[in-house]
């Protein structure tokens, strides 16, 4: 197994890893759970080209965070290409999400790696085409994907492939695990599912269901083959780090901030998730600036806001980085630190986006001890 060098730890109260840039709500597929409810043609008042170039330099403020393109299907701008020569020559590192359509062929992904895009990320929601054209609801987009993997090998172009685990889906988890090994794919993004946008209460699975399959993300990070992530199951670190992390526990049953450098967990293996507004903002077709796609809690607007003063002071991305003002069992929890729960997930749940994270099952024992000192059980 190749150990992967050591990543300088980020402020994320400065700027954020992972910048998500909704190009477009345009998008051929009608995807079961799609958080832009995406729709056919673009919105009018969509981001213009020059704007596009001002919001640019003002990412570049942030540093060098990574820059993904998405949607919608934000091959569908027509100015894509010009979008990613700014941003390269800006020095920004620039990532696509293209949708599996008939609108990518050979020549537009040579035209992506010749642009500078590093990587390519591909949806597949099942492993074979009737799972997944079921959940994209269009025909023939499993076979339209796998064709973008093929020309983005053949250009030498890493690919991504990215899962939405639902009720739909997750007993084939194992069969999606091979066939993102056979694809060659540099990371797995296991995506579990927001009830947000199209998606709906009666797809999410249950609490044991997601520490079943984070517990066997953990098994193919110690494989090595490819690199995995959570999104929206920052408790991964936690089953990491319980069955992992060198030591485990430091004294006074805190746990540790690192896992396993060695270990192919994706980036920031080192020490921290990325969660809704801490390392991560999202910025929508027009300009609206969000935490993230799956908490639709706007901050502001880039047409009249500096999304670098929006990030680093506006209240409420500061209250999602300051684990303190968590409430219920990730508020009681000693990973919340490292964790922190899916802010997303409990907004969409509760309508509190500091309330405990219900997809995860851990119960921490120190809110047992709390609950048998006052009385009642910790919550």
């Amino acid at each position: 197994m190749s150990v992967c060098p050591p990543i300088p730890k980020l402020d994320f109260n400065q700027a954020p890893y992972l910048v998500l840039w909704e190009l477009t709500k345009a998008c051929p597929l009608a995807c079961r759970h799609c958080r832009a409810k995406a729709i056919r043609r673009p919105n009018s008042d969509e981001l213009s080209t020059d704007e596009a170039r001002v919001l640019l330099n003002q990412l570049r403020a942030f540093g060098k965070p990574l820059i993904v393109l998405t949607g919608g299907d934000p091959i569908q701008r027509k100015d894509i290409f010009e979008i990613i020569s700014c941003a390269r020559e800006l020095g920004l590192t620039v990532a696509m999400t293209p949708s599996g359509t008939p609108s990518v062929n050979e020549d537009i992904v040579r035209q992506l790696k010749e642009a500078g895009i590093a990587r390519l990320a591909i949806s597949l929601d099942g492993p074979d085409a009737q799972m997944h054209d079921d959940f994209r609801r269009v025909q023939g987009s499993f076979a339209w994907s796998l064709n973008i993997v093929g020309w983005a090998k053949k250009y030498d172009l890493p690919v991504q492939i990215n899962t939405t685990i639902c009720r739909n889906n997750i007993d084939r988890f194992d069969d999606m695990a091979l066939l993102v090994e056979r694809l060659g794919a540099v990371l797995w993004g296991v995506f579990f599912l927001v009830v947000t946008g199209r998606a709906s209460k009666d797809m999410q699975i249950t609490a044991n269901q997601a520490e079943s399959v984070l517990k066997k993300m953990t098994l193919l990070a110690e494989r090595g083959l490819f690199d995995v992530k959570s999104t929206a199951a920052p408790h991964f670190r936690r089953v990491l780090i319980e069955q992992y992390a060198e030591g485990n526990m430091t004294n006074g049953n805190q746990p540790l901030l690192s896992v396993n450098p060695s270990m192919s967990i994706g980036a920031l293996r080192s020490y921290q998730s990325v969660n809704d507004g801490k390392g991560l903002i999202f910025i929508s077709d027009t300009g609206d600036i969000y935490p993230s796609g799956f908490l639709p809690l706007k901050a502001g607007n880039v047409r009249q806001d500096n999304v670098v003063s929006i990030y680093r002071e506006h209240e409420l991305f500061k209250s999602l980085r300051d684990p303190r003002l968590l409430t219920g069992k990730c508020g009681a929890c000693r990973y919340k630190s490292v964790c922190g729960g899916s802010r997303a997930r409990a907004y969409g749940e509760s309508g509190d986006y500091l309330a405990e994270d219900t997809l995860c099952s851990y119960f921490d024992p120190s809110m047992s001890e709390a609950g048998q000192s006052d009385g009642k059980k910790g919550n």
